[in-house]
């Protein structure tokens, strides 16, 4: 862990009486459906992270934001760390070890209901490699065991690090659903922050564009129903969002086009439905969201188009934002 540091006597009046801010950067990793995003959901205090029981659905780096009078967490969500099987997965890949050699404090979520399987030791392994980032062990889910699934849990966690030749910071049980201990996760992460003054202004929740938000809103809505036959082939990217001219003020209107690009034509049928009904529902559900979202009545215009297999092609791929 490092040499702790001590306070040296003094006969000076101490400092400690004047309160520390601290400011700094968390993520949170782990398997899909680990129950990463309902965690920062729970923290932030409010829907930010799309939560959604499938892999790989955040592609971008999410952040919320935990305000404190103590204190500032910022959340940055990374895309899940996987075994790369195309280009796109290792891009993902690089992104992810940046993030997590730059964050300040990393938490590593482990379902309690789940023994420790093999997607865990990898993504252990890889943070034993990131020896400078203190790692806390979030146990997830505990609501779903009882006290002596739970202890057991423990032990094989403290065992994993020691396994692999490092010590977590903390071991944390948490139930984001019942908001236990969620606080007391806020308040095991705040001192592994550096000192320092808010970098954020308060009542921001989230920087991430509001496009990409958009943009993730509308694939999550495409996705629902139809995950088994296309779970990552969609990528969706927000041409414009323009205020409707000649609206009077008190009734605007946003206008917003979105291209969702798949990579065969054989999927487009998938997406559009019989006789355009799914693409319509689409619309309906993830205009409701982004309603909600922005708080002002938007127009959505949806297109379904071909990017031939963008997962594999880095000019497509850059030009989808990845």
């Amino acid at each position: 862990m490092g040499a702790m540091s001590v306070r040296s006597q003094s006969t000076e009046p101490s400092e400690s009486s004047e309160a520390v801010h601290r400011a700094g950067f968390a993520c949170f990793v782990g398997r899909p459906n680990a129950g990463k995003s309902t965690l920062t959901n729970a923290l932030v205090g409010q829907k930010v992270a799309i939560t959604a029981n499938q892999p790989q659905t955040t592609r971008h780096t999410v952040r919320g934001i935990v305000h404190r009078d103590d204190a500032q967490l910022i959340l940055v969500d990374t895309p899940g760390l996987h075994k790369p099987r195309t280009l796109l997965g290792e891009r993902l890949n690089d992104v992810v070890r940046t993030t997590w050699a730059e964050v300040d404090v990393i938490g590593f979520c482990l379902p309690a209901n789940e023994k420790i399987g093999p997607g865990d030791r990898f993504i252990a392994k890889e943070l034993a490699g990131i020896r400078k980032t203190p790692k806390v062990a979030i146990v997830t889910k505990t609501d779903l065991v009882d006290s002596k699934t739970l202890a057991e849990q423990l032990i094989a966690i403290d065992q994993l690090g020691k396994e692999l030749g490092f010590e977590w910071a903390e071991i944390v049980p948490v139930s984001a659903v019942g908001d236990k201990q969620v606080s007391l996760l806020a308040d095991l992460l705040v001192p592994l922050l550096p000192e320092g003054p808010a970098l954020y202004p308060e009542g921001d929740l989230t920087d991430e564009p509001e496009q990409v938000m958009i943009a993730e809103l509308i694939r999550e809505a495409a996705l629902e129903g139809v995950r088994d036959e296309l779970p990552h082939s969609i990528a969706v990217v927000v041409e414009e969002m323009l205020p409707r001219e000649d609206r009077p003020a008190d009734k605007p209107l946003l206008d917003i086009h979105a291209n969702l690009f798949i990579e065969r034509p054989s999927q487009k049928g998938i997406i559009i439905g019989p006789k355009g009904k799914r693409l319509k529902e689409v619309g309906i559900k993830s205009r409701k969201q982004i309603e909600a979202l922005l708080g002002t009545p938007v127009f959505l215009d949806l297109h379904v188009k071909v990017a031939k297999d963008w997962q594999r092609d880095p000019k497509q791929l850059r030009r989808l934002g990845f």
